[in-house]
């Protein structure tokens, strides 16, 4: 008994933690034949004018001889729950109910025979609250019943009700300006596509698609939210919401996976490792809208719900670590073309640019995904709007990156490059992979004074840095002329790499590297 109680409180502690911040509307649960000690059903943050109207109808108790008074629902926050734990612990109460740390709202030992009741509970006190239903006889009574449960805040001198929870009432205003603003950038994304619809490829108006599906979703997702402010119920726009999201989900992954393998921009066709990805990130992301779908409908309350957030959570960290392969293939696949096709400089800037997007992505995942989940955390109920607001911030500043990044061009999207970066950039691969392998220098070069850094890739701009650095000055002699004709390929190489990488070599770089051409 006492080690079923412990992991039944052990569950609400991990269903409260995966919560949302409000799950807020007017909700309908069906409890059948529930053994459960513990039964989590909703949570809100409430103000200083916070209601509770819970309808309990069809009551039926497979034992009613038992003590009812340690059968009924409570409020209880998340701080208070961890103190009743403790309680329960150190055998200082023996049902959940006995706790002064919860909020009894109703008890069925008040139904004197009834098959159903109603009440309204004001809560004064503002703090985000859990309603929960307790059974202290888990062992000899098992319950079924219908519940309605609305909780709401009083808001203004007219006493209107809010069904969004405390900090969370502003997010239809929120979701509507920013569905405007993904709006202003298709408008824009058509202009770009129509002033360079010559040099437009395929992807360029799948990103349109993509962005236009951003849009509307955040259109239907305020839309929801409102109609759920106002009324308690979502009136058909969840449903509306659920289908562009959906799309939504679909096409940004599918989109990363193909800007990841240079489809129809660097090449035609897909190979068959990269069509694979396709096919499990898309049914992955099937599976992740069902489950998402399923975790807002049913509620806490139901036997599966935990499982349900796993499945989730485990579909979207899978889908997310799918989408890095393409381009990963892409810059490994762009290095071998470097040493083989004689276009070293064009190859370096492409190798550049995915090795930038793969960064972003992950900074993009991981921001969305962890950042964003910790901020929900730490953050106070009444300011859980930022998380969101930091979730979609980010995600407007990804699709902006990929736009400008991968944006029609009316020429070579690589520019021109002369001989002279050609060969620079020839050359800054040919460093960055004796880095990659931590080759030695010759022991002719070591002789002459010049030092070779086998760095790690990471470290080839340092590595690049010494070497012009350690520059002995008689090399701008006669003698040494191999040598020095070595160092002046390594200084084309470094004044090439750093510019575009967006860096300056140090004085005493640049003044080496002036001495090396008089």
């Amino acid at each position: 008994m006492r080690m079923r109680s412990s992991s039944c409180s052990f569950f609400l502690l991990l269903v409260l933690g995966l919560l949302p911040l409000s799950l807020s509307e007017i909700r309908f649960s069906e409890v059948r034949n529930d053994d459960r000690p513990i039964v989590p059903f909703d949570q809100f943050g409430f103000t200083h004018k916070g209601r509770l109207e819970l309808t309990v109808s069809r009551i039926s108790l497979s034992n009613s001889n038992l003590d009812l008074s340690k059968v009924g629902f409570f409020l209880c926050t998340l701080d208070s729950w961890l103190h009743v734990l403790q309680q329960l612990e150190d055998g200082e109460i023996r049902c959940t109910l006995q706790s002064d740390l919860v909020k009894s709202v109703y008890t069925f030992n008040s139904l004197n025979g009834k098959e159903s009741f109603n009440i309204e509970y004001k809560e004064n006190d503002a703090d985000q609250y859990n309603l929960v239903f307790a059974n202290c006889h888990p062992q000899q009574l098992k319950v079924s019943m219908d519940v309605k449960s609305a909780m709401y805040n009083l808001d203004g001198r007219s006493n209107t009700r809010d069904y969004l929870s405390a900090g969370r009432t502003i997010l239809p205003k929120v979701y509507f300006l920013l569905s405007l603003v993904y709006f202003a950038l298709a408008a824009i994304w058509i202009s770009v596509l129509y002033k360079k619809r010559l040099t437009a490829f395929r992807i360029h108006y799948f990103m349109l698609a993509v962005v236009i599906l951003k849009a509307l979703n955040l259109l239907c997702e305020a839309e929801d939210k409102s109609y759920i402010k106002r009324t308690g119920s979502a009136h058909g726009w969840d449903i509306i919401f659920y289908i562009f999201s959906f799309l939504k989900g679909i096409s940004l992954f599918t989109l990363i996976v193909l800007i990841g393998t240079g489809w129809s921009f660097l090449k035609p066709f897909l190979q068959d490792k990269e069509k694979k990805v396709l096919m499990i990130v898309i049914p992955l992301q099937v599976i992740a809208n069902i489950a998402q779908v399923v975790i807002d409908e049913s509620g806490p309350y139901g036997h599966d719900w935990v499982t349900w957030k796993q499945v989730f959570l485990l579909v979207d960290v899978v889908c997310c670590c799918a989408v890095l392969f393409p381009i990963v293939w892409s810059i490994k696949n762009l290095r071998e073309a470097a040493r083989t096709d004689g276009k070293a400089a064009v190859n370096l800037m492409k190798l550049t640019l995915f090795r930038h997007y793969y960064i972003v992505v992950i900074c993009y995942i991981y921001f969305t995904r962890v950042v964003v989940y910790a901020l929900e955390t730490i953050t106070s109920y009444r300011y859980s709007w930022t998380s969101v607001v930091a979730a979609e911030l980010a995600t407007l500043a990804f699709y902006i990156f990929t736009g400008y990044k991968f944006k029609p061009e009316a020429h070579n999207p690589y520019f021109v490059i002369d001989d002279e970066e050609e060969e620079a950039a020839a050359e800054s691969l040919k460093l960055e992979d004796e880095f990659e392998f931590n080759a030695q220098v010759s022991s002719q070069r070591q002789k002459s004074g010049i030092l070779g850094l086998g760095l790690g890739r990471g470290n080839s701009k340092v590595g690049t840095w010494a070497l012009a650095a350690s520059i002995p000055q008689p090399c701008s002699r006669q003698n040494l002329m191999k040598s020095c004709s070595d160092v002046r390929r390594n200084a084309v190489t470094l004044q090439f790499y750093y510019r575009n990488g967006g860096l300056d070599p140090p004085e005493n770089v640049r003044s080496t590297i002036g001495v090396l051409f008089h």
